[in-house]
């Protein structure tokens, strides 16, 4: 599982395999090679190393932090 972070540090969900959880334990999205996509497939961010962008890849979202130990699993 590695946290989604905003550009502040601050958690606002989380990714376990490639699939995104709101806090609340949600399915709100997939991780493809480059992007960050809905549940209908449709791009929402793009993603350079754990970096996390508008699509235009100007605006910073947040980032993925590393993985994290068992023991800390939702």
């Amino acid at each position: 599982m590695r946290a989604l972070l905003d550009y502040k540090g601050e958690v606002f969900g989380y990714l376990r395999g490639t699939t995104l959880y709101t806090l609340n334990d949600e399915e709100t999205g997939k991780l493809t090679a480059e992007y960050v996509v809905d549940l209908a497939g449709n791009p929402v961010w793009r993603v350079y190393g754990d970096g996390v962008y508008s699509l235009d890849g100007f605006l910073p979202i947040g980032y993925f932090g590393p993985e994290m130990p068992p023991e800390y699993e939702i």
